[in-house]
């Protein structure tokens, strides 16, 4: 796989730290989760093809163990706030001196730097200061964040994964490795950059939700089915906005023309009747072969069984038996191989990853016997 050899030392967080591992592993990474001791139960449900070791962090003998993973390593991800690794003694600076190719990356809300840098926020706030909260939402309705999705997950794990694969490739050039730094406010304000440069050509000229492709425009929405499923219609475009009139049984010189705005809720209407007639299913056998840009809205327990999904398996079902999205993109020939495996104990790998990294069978007994690590091999599962 693409990231082959790649050693990655995670520090267990929630949810943005977790994905950027989990995009590692997928695509060949060997990425080791460090957990804290006297944890009952993991909370990264994003742990596929992880090992999990468990120290304590509280103790020196713990860190000092810690200092040894990460120096023997490629990249270390942590999600702390502003100067928690640096108490510990493992900021930047210090590991970098011992291994100067190391990949630090630094996962937060508001950065490394700022009057914010050491605030408490989710991905709300952090949608809040990028700006890209303002824009969403129904018309005459407060803004509504979509998910913890475009901070969380776009801008802060996606985009962290970009900076340690941009920071690996570098390091082929140079030798040295270097900081990266990502904040979800910067990550998600950049994944909405179309939303800034397009102002200038009036793409956002009217009030949150009364725009093209906010909602305000009925060829760009959601119409609800007659068994109470919904229809995804985005025919911007004439020659698709054709087809959807000619899929409605709608006839077009009795429409007003598709960009005349004020007449926008009174086709709103007609589309919404239009759509109340029909199931889903039948829809869907309507609009199939039909270049009219109009899609079933699946549930997550339903897209796997869509032909289109099937035939790209787009997603598979994991360990437990559950639905999951397969890794993207696909590379044509190095493709991510996702485990299969159950996700790992708390300390399940401790013993094993510990002896891969040169400690030795006494020392890691003694630090067992100290409560410095923990080891779950007896409970793992077959």
């Amino acid at each position: 796989m693409a990231l082959a050899g790649v050693r990655v030392i995670e520090l267990a967080g929630l949810a943005p730290a977790p994905f950027c591992g989990m995009i590692l592993a997928d695509f060949g990474a060997k990425v080791i989760r460090v957990d804290r001791t006297k944890v009952a139960m993991a909370m990264d449900t994003q742990a596929r093809g992880k090992r999990s070791v468990a120290i304590n962090l509280k103790s020196p003998e713990g860190v000092a163990v810690l200092k040894r993973l990460c120096i023997q390593s490629d990249v270390v991800l942590e999600p702390f706030r502003k100067g928690v690794m640096e108490k510990l003694g493992l900021g930047p600076e210090e590991l970098l001196k011992e291994n100067p190719r190391l990949i630090y990356a630094r996962l937060t809300g508001y950065g490394q730097s700022g009057a914010y840098a050491k605030a408490a926020g989710h991905d709300i706030n952090y949608l809040a200061m990028s700006g890209l909260l303002s824009m969403l939402g129904r018309s005459h309705e407060k803004p509504y964040a979509p998910l913890n999705l475009l901070a969380d997950f776009a801008g802060g794990g996606l985009t962290c994964a970009l900076g340690v694969v941009l920071a690996l490739l570098e390091r082929t050039r140079s030798g040295i490795g270097q900081v990266v730094d990502t904040s979800m406010v910067k990550g998600a304000a950049y994944v909405g950059s179309f939303v800034w440069k397009s102002r200038s050509i009036g793409m956002w000229n009217n009030s949150r939700g009364e725009n093209m492709l906010d909602s305000g425009a009925p060829f760009y929405d959601t119409y609800q089915t007659s068994d109470g499923k919904y229809m995804a219609v985005g025919a911007i475009e004439t020659q698709f906005y054709n087809q959807l009139i000619h899929g409605l049984g709608l006839d077009a010189a009795n429409l007003p023309p598709q960009m005349s705005f004020s007449d926008w809720p009174v086709v709103r209407q007609i589309f919404t009747k239009q759509f109340a007639t029909k199931t889903q299913e039948e829809w869907g056998h309507v609009f199939d072969g039909m270049d009219a840009c109009v899609t079933p809205v699946l549930s997550l327990d339903e897209v796997i069984s869509h032909p289109h999904n099937q035939e790209r398996a787009s997603f598979h079902r994991d360990a437990q038996g559950e639905v999951t999205p397969s890794p993207a993109p696909v590379l044509s020939r190095t493709p991510a191989d996702p485990c299969l495996a159950q996700d790992p104990l708390i300390g399940e790998h401790t013993r094993p990853v510990l002896e891969e990294f040169g400690f030795k069978l006494a020392e890691v007994d003694q630090l067992l016997s100290a409560g410095i690590i923990e080891c779950n091999v007896a409970k793992a599962r077959l």
